[in-house]
């Protein structure tokens, strides 16, 4: 029987698997394979390690109940897909394509020595699909998202039977995964807890998910990320579905909610084209007018935002249910952020790091372009003089104080308006309510009107002897 390899990457899926799908298990002996690449794996990244391999040892109980098993490897993939090649007599290798430079490297390399087929899979579009009529790549992301839309839908991966593999032979020797540090209970592993979650988000959310995606107080966003991310939820499942609801669905509220988060899954795609088209965005702004600003240095500072000690009460928030979790409401992100770039002046390439450390959906496409937007040095680029402010933000998109409680226990007692800025506090209220600022909770480490002032002059600066 002919025998081919399935290089499983970022797609820890038995359904609507494209690259699996092409191997053809129904005609040929296909060997599931995992390469741990320790180029990867040595990145400073426990949850999202942590994540990879549960998701990796769920995926190998479902190669199990299907007549198969998940061949484990660890080292170079070029060294080992050349040992399996060799001692299996493989005629192809397939695998689904990723964009990250490092990706595209290490799959040139791989295919001038390897019979490499990569298979479109990571993005419902690929990114040299959503191009201008000259091929260039879209910057700005209306006209990307229009373009996005104009195509036709990629077709349907045919489902595969419930035992559709053969046994891989019984002396292909396989590595133990290893143990992992960092805890990710708030995201279980595996594709039926993300079938699970998507089915709840189609029940509950998404025809209010334009009204509430923002609130940090309510769940009302999908958190399926960390399983896009991995793959073990298909992109294009997920898109097809929330498309079927838009154009089947007779009710305006709920139509408007899935043309909104079809809208932030089409974000997706445009970072993922970004950093396809532009690799060199993984190191430094796209704007090449604004790479020579001059960004702060303070350790001091940083060390407050990571560690959710800035004195703002939301601020500090979404940065603790970052380190408690691994994850962070996307308004979170986007005022942590501004709040780092913006107030403090600190180089976004510092809090871009700190969140790929921490996320457990660290993606390097969406989290790069989300961090760019908002230093506005990137691609269709929020303007520089976009400044949050982050009382107004926590009062309009946390109105009761819920978030900022939960995540900020020594400000729980406070009622409204102080749960927003304690630093208005008497001394008689801390004493009554045990908030003694600059003892159980920091005083602000910045003034906001100040450091928006500041920022404004920096980047106007910056812009002016560009």
């Amino acid at each position: 029987m002919n025998t081919v390899i399935w290089w499983i990457r970022r797609d820890l899926r038995l359904i609507d698997n494209a690259a699996l799908k092409a191997a053809d298990p129904q005609g040929r002996l296909v060997l599931p394979v995992f390469v741990l690449d320790p180029v990867l794996l040595d990145k400073e990244a426990p949850r999202r390690k942590a994540f990879l391999i549960e998701g990796l040892r769920r995926l190998a109980d479902d190669l199990r109940h299907c007549g198969s098993r998940l061949i484990v490897r660890s080292g170079s993939p070029l060294d080992e897909l050349t040992r399996l090649v060799q001692e299996t007599g493989a005629s192809a290798i397939y695998t689904e394509e990723d964009y990250s430079p490092y990706a595209r490297r290490r799959d040139e390399t791989a295919a001038r020595h390897l019979p490499l087929r990569l298979v479109a899979g990571l993005t419902f579009h690929h990114p040299l699909s959503v191009v201008k009529q000259g091929g260039t790549p879209y910057t700005v992301f209306t006209p990307f998202s229009k373009a996005w839309k104009a195509l036709s839908p990629p077709a349907a991966v045919d489902e595969l039977p419930p035992h559709f593999f053969q046994p891989p032979p019984p002396d292909l020797t396989s590595v133990n995964l290893p143990p992992t540090e960092g805890s990710v209970k708030e995201f279980p592993a595996g594709g039926e807890e993300a079938s699970r979650r998507l089915e709840r988000f189609f029940r509950s959310s998404v025809g209010k998910y334009h009204l509430q995606r923002d609130r940090l107080d309510l769940d009302g966003t999908s958190q399926l990320s960390p399983y896009l991310h991995f793959g073990m939820l298909s992109i294009r499942r997920v898109i097809w579905r929330v498309q079927q609801i838009i154009q089947g669905t007779p009710n305006p509220q709920v139509k408007k909610g899935a043309e909104t988060w079809l809208n932030e899954l089409i974000w997706r795609e445009f970072y993922h084209s970004i950093l396809y088209h532009f690799p060199f965005v993984q190191k430094e702004a796209f704007r090449s007018d604004l790479r020579r600003f001059p960004w702060r240095d303070s350790a001091l500072d940083l060390e407050a935002w990571k560690y959710g000690r800035t004195g703002y009460p939301v601020v500090d928030a979404a940065m603790r249910q970052l380190l408690a979790t691994g994850w962070m409401h996307n308004r979170g992100r986007m005022i942590a952020a501004s709040f780092l770039v913006k107030d403090l002046l600190i180089n976004w390439q510092e809090g871009e790091r700190w969140f790929m450390q921490q996320l457990v959906d660290g993606d390097l496409a969406a989290n790069n372009g989300g961090w760019q937007w908002t230093a506005g040095v990137g691609t269709d680029a929020a303007p520089y003089f976009r400044i949050f402010n982050p009382i107004l933000q926590g009062m309009k998109f946390d109105p009761e104080g819920d978030y900022i409680r939960r995540w900020v226990p020594e400000l729980a007692p406070l009622p409204l308006p102080y749960v927003h800025e304690p630093w208005r506090l008497t001394a008689d209220l801390q004493q009554r309510y045990g908030c003694r600022l600059g003892v159980t909770y920091p005083y602000p480490i910045v003034d906001h009107a100040a450091a928006r002032e500041r920022a404004l002059a920096a980047y106007q600066s910056a812009r002016n002897s560009a």
